[in-house]
């Protein structure tokens, strides 16, 4: 059953437009992100949904309800903002009722209530403290425990973890992720971090210049992009130039521009014609000596000479350059401390497997709002 949904939803703000044409349905108890650079419109589609502003054309549905003139207050929606909004002179256990009280809930149902939801959100015993005594994750958590505490159908998130450190910030994520798989509401998550929609989303959706590039599953777009701009968005990948020289069954032959022709499977492959781009991620190739002699099992191959090696703790990133001048980045994972890492400088072959790669039409690049 979906708990949202947006039907060919516009917003203008006068000559510009937000977010464009867009329709999509989010699923009741599901974690679904909004993933994009600045700009993208995905702020806008979340303040549509909780009727911060209202959609120039189309419609918002909540639990199948058309609810595209009603205000906030009148929506079960509750907003958890970036900047928390807690009120400073009231204690965490005020900021927590604040809700309860507006909507006269009973005295005894309120002190239970709060209670549950500082219990949730791993703050017992704090009730009594003002947010400047909290630390921004604290503080972080209050929000959420506000915004939940009135078991709203949707909750909305606005880049809530923006003002943590990385540290924090990673701990907050899983979470997150744990409260809304306890409480089983609907979270709509805004962000740009790629990192951050993957780890927490069950579905995201890729944003640019107000319309949407992709919907899937977190491992679905990461693997299977399908732009150019997705491929680059999210994670980083390889893009070099090609031609589709054939596709047989189930694989399809492409040449790049040193005549190097390489696998792919067919059906990632553009049913539409024009430029591509053959894309692979860094992590998926394997670097080996250029005099080596070609695997015989069917790998995908470039060669190409190390530009730079970075070591990183876990792995070491290395940037290479074809030798149709092209640059390839390349992951490896650092699995022994005796591993010597390649010099820039030398020669070397790239291999991947041919399932590991994909194709995208060639970007005509529309740019963000």
């Amino acid at each position: 059953m979906s708990d949202v949904r947006l039907a060919n939803v516009t917003k203008s703000f006068r000559d510009t437009v937000a977010v464009d044409d867009l329709s999509l349905t989010i699923e009741a108890g599901e974690f679904f992100s909004l993933l994009g650079p600045s700009g993208c419109g995905k702020t806008t589609t979340l303040r549509m949904i909780g009727g911060f502003e209202d959609p120039t054309s189309g419609a918002v549905y909540l639990g199948g309800d058309d609810v595209s003139n009603l205000p906030p207050y009148k929506r079960d929606v509750n907003t958890v903002f970036q900047s928390y909004a807690l009120f400073p002179h009231l204690t965490v256990h005020e900021n927590v009722s604040y809700g309860l009280k507006r909507r006269k809930v009973a005295k005894n149902d309120i002190g239970r209530r709060v209670d549950e939801m500082l219990e949730l959100v791993d703050l017992q015993g704090l009730g009594d403290r003002k947010p400047n005594q909290l630390s921004g994750g604290q503080q972080q958590r209050v929000a959420l425990a506000r915004a939940l505490v009135n078991r709203p159908q949707v909750l909305l998130l606005d880049e809530p973890l923006g003002a943590l450190d990385l540290k924090l910030r990673k701990n907050m994520q899983f979470e997150l992720k744990g409260i809304q798989s306890e409480v089983g509401i609907t979270f709509i998550y805004v962000t740009h971090d790629q990192e951050e929609a993957m780890t927490m989303s069950d579905r995201l959706a890729v944003m640019n210049a107000g319309q949407m590039e992709q919907m899937g599953a977190p491992q679905e777009v990461y693997e299977f992009p399908a732009t150019e701009f997705v491929a680059s968005f999210l994670g980083a990948s390889n893009l070099l130039d090609g031609a589709i020289e054939s596709v047989n069954g189930e694989v399809a032959k492409v040449r790049l521009k040193s005549g190097t022709v390489i696998s792919a499977p067919s059906e990632r492959v553009p049913a539409e014609s024009g430029e591509i781009r053959v894309g692979v991620r860094p992590e998926k190739l394997t670097i080996s000596p250029a005099d080596r002699p070609v695997s015989t099992d069917g790998a995908n191959s470039l060669n190409a000479s190390v530009v730079m090696s970075t070591y990183t703790g876990i792995g070491t990133t290395y940037e290479c350059r074809t030798d149709d001048g092209d640059k390839v980045i390349a992951y490896v994972q650092n699995v022994s401390s005796a591993t010597k890492p390649v010099s820039a400088g030398s020669t070397i072959r790239l291999t991947w497997r041919p399932e590991h790669t994909f194709v995208v039409t060639k970007s005509t690049e529309r740019g963000t709002q």
